[in-house]
C-alpha cells in the first residue's frame, strides 16, 4: 500500500504512527514544507516569551522518520492533488503515487488587508521559524503592535511584554477572545489586560504601516497612529488548502470529511486544521483547530487508512488559558443564536472575579465559559462531548458548591 501524508504536524504525525502500527510494511511518503521536525506549535509562544527553549519544543525525536521507515520530502509544499491520477506534485516539481493519501496541512494565518505590507519587522506567529526571526528582531524593537484579540494574539503580546517591550493589542472586535468566550467574560478579561499595563485598543483595525525599510508606525481606522517598530499578525488562521482541486474534493472552509474522516474523494482523507468535521455542540461541520482534536483525528484517520475503520464521533471547541490573575476554561457553543431551544444560566460575583456561564440546548449542556474557579470544567466537558441529559432543575447547577460529578452517569 501506499500512503502519502501532507503535513508533519500533530495530526500527521499521529497518523503516520497509526499506520504504522497496523501497516508494517507499507510505503509512507510525508511531505511537510515546514522544515522543523514535529514539534509542539502551542509553544512557540513560550520561545518567543523565553520561558521554553528550543530545544524544548520538539515531539518526537530525530530518528522519527527513520524508525518508522518514512520517506520525509521536507521543506517543499505540495502544489496540487490529481485525485484520477492518484498523485501529488510539490512545488519543486516532483510526483508521488498514492493509493490512501492524508491531507494534513494545518492552517496559514490569515491575510489582511493594509497597505505597506512589505516592510520589515512584520511577522505572522504560527511557525517555530517565524518565531525564530522575531527573535533575532527584537533587540533592535521597543514598541510591539500586535494584531487579533484571539488566542494568538493574546499569547503573543504577553510574551513581548516580558520581554520588556511596549505593547498594543489591536482587536476589531468590542473585546479579547471573542471567539471563546462572551462578553461578559471578555469584559472581565480586557480589564485585567489593562490593569497589567497593556494597551488595548478595541474596535479599530489597521489601514495602513508606514516606514522606510522597517515599520515605523500603523495608521487605524479609527484615525489614529500607533508608533511601532515590531508588528505581529495574529488574526486567525484559514485551513492551507490552496493545491486541493475542488472540483474533485468537496471543501467549505475546510474540507469537508465523513465519520471516518474520508473526504468526497475515496481513498482521501483529511485531518487537523485543515478538515471540517461533525461539530459535537454545534449539530454541523465546523473546524476546531486546536491540539487536541488535531491529535485525535490524526490518529483514526491513520487507522482507516490503514484498513481498520474506526468512526469519529466529533469535535469539540475547548480552550484552558491562564490570562495574569484570571483561569479561563471554554468550550463549546458559547455564544448561541437567539433561539427558544437554547437556556442560558449566568451568574457573576465581582467580588471574587468569578464567572459562570452554562449554554443548554433542551436537556443537553452544550457550552460553557469559566471564570476563576474552573475546576469543574473538565466535568462540564465531559457533560458536552458524552451529550448526557440533565434531568434536575438547573438553577441548582449555579450554586458555587454544586458538584457537577454527580450528573455523570456511574459507569463515567
Amino acid at each position: 500500500m501506499q500512503y502519502v501524508i501532507i503535513g508533519n504536524g500533530v495530526a500527521g504525525t499521529h497518523a503516520a504512527e497509526s499506520i504504522r502500527s497496523l501497516d508494517p510494511h507499507g510505503v509512507i511518503t510525508l511531505i511537510a514544507a515546514e522544515e522543523d521536525a514535529p514539534y509542539c506549535r502551542p509553544m512557540i509562544s513560550m520561545l518567543l516569551e523565553g520561558s521554553a527553549a528550543a530545544a524544548q519544543l520538539p515531539i518526537r525525536g530525530p530518528d522519527f522518520y527513520d524508525a518508522l521507515k518514512i520517506d520525509a520530502v521536507i521543506g517543499e509544499r505540495v502544489r496540487a492533488i490529481d485525485v484520477a491520477a492518484r498523485t501529488v506534485t510539490t512545488d519543486a516539481g516532483r510526483r508521488f503515487a498514492f493509493e490512501r493519501l492524508l491531507i494534513a496541512s494545518g492552517a496559514d494565518p490569515r491575510p489582511i488587508k493594509a497597505r505597506g505590507l512589505h516592510l520589515e519587522n512584520l511577522f505572522f506567529m504560527r511557525t517555530a521559524a517565524q518565531v525564530r526571526a522575531m527573535l533575532r528582531a527584537l533587540p533592535a524593537c521597543r514598541r510591539a503592535l500586535v494584531l487579533g484579540g484571539g488566542l494568538v494574539g493574546f499569547k503573543a503580546a504577553y510574551a513581548l511584554m516580558r520581554r520588556g517591550l511596549a505593547v498594543t493589542l489591536l482587536i476589531r472586535s468590542g473585546h479579547p477572545l471573542s471567539m471563546q468566550v462572551d462578553p461578559q467574560a471578555g469584559a472581565m478579561i480586557l480589564a485585567s489586560l489593562q490593569e497589567q499595563g497593556l494597551t488595548v485598543r478595541v474596535q479599530a483595525e489597521v489601514t495602513a504601516f508606514e516606514g522606510q525599510t522597517t515599520v515605523r508606525c500603523a495608521h487605524l481606522s479609527d484615525g489614529s497612529t500607533v508608533p511601532c517598530d515590531l508588528v505581529v499578525i495574529g488574526k486567525g488562521v484559514l485551513p492551507a488548502l490552496d493545491f486541493v482541486p475542488r472540483e474533485a474534493i468537496a471543501v467549505d472552509l475546510g474540507v469537508l470529511v465523513d465519520q471516518y474522516l474520508e473526504t468526497s474523494a475515496a481513498g482521501i482523507f483529511a485531518a487537523g486544521d485543515a478538515a471540517e468535521a461533525h461539530d459535537i455542540a454545534r449539530k454541523t461541520r465546523w473546524v476546531n483547530a486546536i491540539w487536541p482534536e488535531a491529535v485525535t483525528q490524526g490518529r483514526l484517520a491513520g487507522m482507516n487508512m490503514a484498513g481498520r475503520p474506526t468512526p469519529y464521533r466529533g469535535s469539540l471547541g475547548r480552550n484552558v488559558i491562564r490570562i495574569f490573575d484570571l483561569d479561563v476554561m471554554s468550550g463549546g457553543l458559547v455564544n448561541p443564536p437567539p433561539d427558544a431551544r437554547y437556556t442560558v444560566l449566568q451568574h457573576h460575583d465581582p467580588g471574587r472575579r468569578r464567572y459562570r456561564k452554562l449554554v443548554f440546548r433542551y436537556d443537553r449542556l452544550v457550552g460553557m465559559v469559566l471564570v476563576n474557579a474552573i475546576e469543574q470544567g473538565g466535568v462540564l466537558l465531559s457533560l458536552i462531548q458524552g451529550e448526557i441529559p440533565i434531568r434536575m432543575r438547573r438553577e441548582a447547577l449555579m450554586a458555587p458548591t454544586f458538584n457537577f460529578r454527580q450528573l455523570l452517569p456511574a459507569t463515567a
